[in-house]
C-alpha cells in the first residue's frame, strides 16, 4: 500500500509491505503516521505565525510549556548546538529570513520576524522536567534540520509492525524491514546537478538516509546563499554540493547531515567517524566521498 501527501513543502511518501489481510490495519497506520506530519509541521514551522515555535518566540524571559512535538526536536538541535560548538545553530532563523526564506509554501504569506541578529543558542533555555523552553532575547528558531527528521521517526514508529515500510520525505527517508521483494531497500542519492539521475545507490534497512545539498534552494536576495547558512558568517559554506548521511534515526541523519555540510573535509570525516555515522559526502568537482563503511 502507497500514498502520498503534502507536508512541510514536500510530497510525503509512505509505502507499507503487508498481505491482503492487513490493508484495513495499513490503511489506518498511513493515517497516523501523516498525522505525525501535521503535528510537527504545526508544532515547527518558522513559516506560520501561529505555529507553536513562532508563539513561543514572543515570550521572551519567560517559561513557557511546550509540547513534546516541538521540545524533542530542540531539544536535540541544540545538543547538536552545543557539541558542535555552536557551528550548527537553530537560531540561524532571521539570517534565514533576510535572505528571503521566508515565505509559506501554501498561502504565500512572508513572515518578518523581530529579532536580535547576535542571538545564539544559548539564548534558548530548556528545562527537561517541566518540560519549558525560555527564549531569553528576540530570536527567530529554524528547525528546517530536525524538524522533518523527527516526523519521520515519529511515523516510522506507526508503521514498525508491518514487515516492510519506508517514509520518504522528499528525500529525507527512513526504510523499515525489507521491500517487497523481501530484500534491503534501494535508495538513490540525487545527482547534484541533475534532479533526474541519481549519483549512488545505497542499500538500507532500518536505517534513515537524510540529505543536505546546496542545490536544493537558493536564496531569491541572493544566488550565492542556499538554504544552509553558517551562524557566524551569515554565509553558505561551499567546500560540499551534497552531504547524506545514514543513521539509526533521521532525527540523527537530518540534523547531522546539516551540520558536517558546515564543515571541512577534516572535521566531517572526523565527526562522522566519532559519532559511528556513515555518510556520503559530495565535493564542487562532484567527487564522491564515503565515509564509515558506506
Amino acid at each position: 500500500m502507497r500514498k502520498t501527501k503534502l507536508f512541510m513543502d514536500t510530497a510525503i511518501d509512505i509505502q507499507v509491505v503487508m498481505d491482503a489481510s492487513q490493508n484495513v490495519m495499513a490503511a489506518a497506520a498511513i493515517d497516523r503516521a501523516f498525522e505525525a506530519f501535521r503535528k510537527v509541521e504545526h508544532a515547527c514551522s518558522r513559516f506560520n505565525r501561529d505555529s507553536e515555535v513562532m508563539q513561543v518566540t514572543k515570550e521572551i524571559q519567560t517559561p513557557v510549556k511546550i509540547s513534546p512535538y516541538l521540545f524533542e526536536p530542540l531539544k536535540f538541535a541544540l545538543e547538536i548546538a552545543k557539541v558542535t560548538n555552536g557551528l550548527f545553530d537553530p537560531t540561524v532563523g532571521k539570517a534565514l529570513e533576510d535572505y528571503g526564506f521566508n515565505q509559506h509554501y501554501l498561502s504565500g504569506e512572508i513572515v518578518d520576524s523581530v529579532a536580535n541578529r547576535s542571538a545564539t543558542y544559548q539564548d534558548i533555555t530548556l528545562d527537561d522536567e517541566h518540560r519549558t523552553v525560555t527564549i531569553n532575547k528576540p530570536l527567530v528558531i529554524d528547525l528546517g534540520a530536525v524538524a522533518k527528521g523527527f516526523a519521520i521517526d515519529v511515523a516510522a514508529y506507526e508503521l514498525r509492525e508491518f514487515a516492510g515500510y519506508m517514509v520518504n520525505a522528499g528525500g529525507d527517508l527512513f526504510a523499515g524491514g525489507f521491500d517487497e521483494r523481501g530484500r534491503k531497500w534501494q535508495v538513490g542519492i540525487q545527482h547534484p546537478l541533475h534532479k533526474d539521475e541519481v549519483i549512488e545507490w545505497l542499500e538500507v534497512s532500518d536505517e534513515a538516509v537524510c540529505t543536505s545539498g546546496s542545490y536544493e534552494r537558493t536564496s531569491p536576495l541572493s544566488p550565492d546563499i542556499h538554504h544552509i547558512i553558517s551562524p557566524n558568517s551569515k554565509r553558505s559554506p561551499d567546500e560540499w554540493v551534497s552531504c547524506s548521511v545514514i543513521a539509526r534515526y533521521a532525527l540523527m541523519a537530518d540534523a547531522c547531515s546539516t551540520a558536517i555540510f558546515l564543515m571541512d573535509t577534516t572535521e566531517a570525516r572526523s565527526v562522522l567517524e566519532q559519532w559511528n555515522l556513515k555518510g556520503i559526502l559530495i565535493d564542487q568537482t562532484l567527487q564522491v566521498n564515503r565515509i564509515g563503511g558506506v
